[in-house]
């Protein structure tokens, strides 16, 4: 009897392991021969609910998982019918986002949306939604909000406030003329921001 049980058992993780082997096969066989516009668009959809991508983006995630051009594109250009996959909404979804949160300045955005894959046009009109007073406001909150914990003592260190202040609005792709003139506008001279300090002492 215990043998026959030993025997069983064995027998059904033999039978397990072919299994397992062969699901293996089948999942290497989808992917070996292309995929289908099915598996393609399924893949696609599961990474729209992850967040938005532009068309570019998900053609490069079906391409590293091995489907064929013709399946990718078929797919993409089936979820573009249905509205799925849209460059215009996604750039301009972006642009907003990115400008409002992350505070990121129009010419760091065009870099951005170019890395996307977005096309140059569709990225002009949604950059064009960020008139130059509404990036200007965007850089007098980053500055203002760094100016809100910062000390000057001396000349020397006005200006080194200076430089790192117009350093990181040029990092984050607003207009090296602009920078200069918000920081200028802004930053309070020594005398000022001493004599608050003994006030407050």
């Amino acid at each position: 009897m215990m043998r026959g049980s030993a025997g069983r058992r064995e027998g059904g993780g033999s039978g397990s392991g072919t299994a397992g082997s062969g699901g293996a096969r089948s999942r290497g066989a989808a992917a070996g021969d292309g995929g289908t516009e099915a598996q393609a668009k399924d893949y696609c959809l599961r990474l729209l609910a992850d967040r938005a991508r532009s068309r570019a983006e998900l053609a490069g995630k079906l391409d590293g998982r091995g489907f064929a051009p013709e399946t990718a594109r078929a797919a993409l250009d089936r979820l573009t019918e249905l509205g799925l996959v849209d460059d215009t909404a996604f750039a301009q979804q972006w642009v907003q986002s990115r400008h409002t949160h992350s505070g990121r300045g129009k010419r760091a955005l065009a870099v951005e949306l170019r890395r996307k894959g977005i096309d140059d046009d569709i990225a002009a009109d949604a950059l064009d939604a960020i008139e130059p007073e509404d990036e200007r406001a965007r850089a007098t909150d980053l500055v203002t909000h760094k100016l809100r914990s910062t000390r000057i003592r001396d000349d020397a260190e006005r200006e080194k406030v200076r430089r790192r202040l117009v350093g990181m609005l040029a990092r984050r792709g607003f207009p090296s003329s602009m920078a200069y003139a918000v920081v200028a506008e802004h930053l309070p001279g020594v005398e000022e921001e001493f004599a608050g300090d003994l006030d407050g002492e």
